[in-house]
């Protein structure tokens, strides 16, 4: 098991299987020392622990823990073309969206959850650039969803 990947069980966590992609495309994409990441859905053993907006039906603690969800299936899915996750230089960027209410305006906060467990799993290389966007509707009616991208050391 790699080091990250221990620092992930440390935190009572697992590394889920890669999400199988709901449309046509793949989970993730390498090209030279980069990873791109589709939008990856806090799916738990391939099913949403909740839907709705943010703002109405979810509540915003329950999107944060949902964003952590989504960017633990991201890191997943760049471990499915990177190899090991300890080939992560840094993480470059994260983009979260989150589907809320009209009148909701704490998508920062959401997306958090993702920032947040980036940085507990890859410490100092988790630090990134990220969006937080407020959105009316994501697939399956998911609250929250996370894309990342990532350098690679090789």
């Amino acid at each position: 098991m790699s080091a990250v990947e221990d620092r992930i069980a440390q935190l009572g966590l697992s590394l889920p299987e890669t999400a199988t992609p709901a449309g046509v495309y793949v989970p993730a994409v390498r090209t030279g020392r980069y990873v791109y990441t589709a939008g990856q859905l806090p799916l738990v053993s391939g099913t949403l622990p909740t839907t709705g907006k943010v703002g109405a039906e979810v509540t915003p603690e329950e999107a944060k823990d949902l964003a952590r969800t989504a960017a633990l299936n991201a890191l997943s899915a760049v471990k499915s073309v990177a190899g090991d996750l300890d080939n992560v230089a840094r993480v470059v960027k994260v983009t979260g969206f989150v589907a809320s209410a009209p009148d909701f305006t704490g998508q920062p906060g959401v997306v958090n959850g993702a920032s947040e467990l980036l940085g507990e799993v890859l410490g100092d290389k988790g630090v990134h650039a990220r969006s937080a966007v407020g959105v009316a509707v994501l697939p399956l009616d998911a609250p929250v969803e996370v894309e990342i991208q990532v350098e690679l050391t090789d």
